[in-house]
């Protein structure tokens, strides 16, 4: 995947039918609801992560410096209104990657985040895009809007994922990190679990918790501490998780000391979540060294984007940091396989 070029006229085109038709931006999701029927609660079959050996960003002819970034968000509860924002904020965030210059080929992927405990749909995970099938791949989302309640999320299955289901040219053949943008408002589970239990949950109709090999097929043989697969994801993906103003946890102490355990400074509060796509584009240019904060704000009010404020208190820290992308030489070249039971990169 990761073919094409991005087109704000097309993405404007697609908008405009939209409208004059009354289609959702969200069509998929508006299906599921208006069928009322309990088996249509599932994910699209191209976003669905059971079975799949792995989600590619490659580079070509085209994009022979592809970028993989990924942008991951929580659909439960208050999150729920994240991905219509993000879908809505396609044009800047393309804007600024590709005509400020932040970076030269970047392959987006979407996906969402639920709870294994009491979900239907726990995890969403798209392909790697470099044109409009982004915005296709955000429309096949099922906003499912449950979650348990009890102020954990599994994120931790998602960051299973993205290390171990997805290979990456930038790090394998470049030794270069990807991104990778959590958006949510709660915690991960401390354990990413092997397999399911049958302990009841409340507010979940099929018995109990679901672990890696009913969510997405592997078999492993023990359960996996939470530090230790985000230790293993920060090793492709440049890691943050967002934490918006407004959510049910916003602000939260207890999340975001677990979070700042687990990605250290890469913690970004974020008083407007209208602002998440250029705090997204500005942490990238940081990170790439394409541009420092004062130019990405500049940036900003170019664009005529009047985000500028709640970017700079967002990525005050990230800006200071120093954030190299090098790795030692023994990384690059990295070749990267399944084991034959599934459970492992070797």
């Amino acid at each position: 995947m990761g073919s094409g070029r991005w087109s704000a006229d097309a993405y404007d085109a697609a908008e405009s039918y939209r409208a004059r038709t009354g289609q959702d931006a969200f069509d998929y999701d508006a299906g599921v609801r208006a069928s009322r029927r309990r088996q249509d609660w599932t994910a699209h079959p191209d976003l669905d992560p059971f079975g799949v050996e792995v989600r590619e960003s490659r580079d070509s002819a085209e994009h022979p410096e592809s970028l993989a970034v990924a942008v991951l968000f929580d659909v439960t509860g208050s999150m729920g209104y994240v991905p219509r924002r993000l879908q809505e904020k396609l044009p800047q965030l393309f804007d600024l990657l590709l005509d400020r210059g932040y970076v030269r080929d970047p392959q987006l992927m979407f996906g969402a985040i639920g709870d294994a405990t009491c979900d239907r749909v726990p995890l969403q995970v798209g392909q790697f895009e470099s044109d409009n099938r982004m915005d296709e791949q955000l429309g096949r989302i099922l906003l499912e809007g449950g979650g348990g309640g009890q102020k954990t999320e599994s994120y931790e299955l998602a960051a299973y994922f993205m290390a171990r289901h997805t290979s990456i040219d930038c790090w394998e053949r470049r030794g270069k990190r990807g991104y990778l943008f959590i958006i949510g408002d709660e915690m991960s589970y401390p354990r990413v679990y092997a397999r399911g239990a049958n302990t009841p949950v409340t507010g979940y109709d099929r018995g109990g918790r679901r672990g890696v090999a009913e969510v997405i097929g592997d078999r492993l043989q023990d359960d996996i501490d939470t530090r230790d697969i985000f230790a293993e994801v920060r090793e492709m993906y440049d890691t943050y998780y967002i934490l918006p103003r407004g959510t049910s946890y916003s602000g939260d102490r207890q999340v975001l000391d677990h979070w700042r355990g687990l990605l250290g400074q890469n913690v970004i509060e974020l008083d407007d979540l209208d602002a998440v796509s250029e705090t997204i584009a500005l942490t990238i240019g940081i990170g790439e060294g394409t541009i420092g904060l004062d130019q990405g704000l500049d940036d900003l009010r170019r664009q005529g984007s009047g985000a500028g404020g709640t970017v700079e208190r967002a990525l005050a820290q990230v800006a200071r940091r120093d954030r190299s992308t090098r790795v030692p030489v023994a990384r690059r070249s990295v070749v990267r396989r399944r084991d034959t039971r599934g459970a492992r990169w070797v």
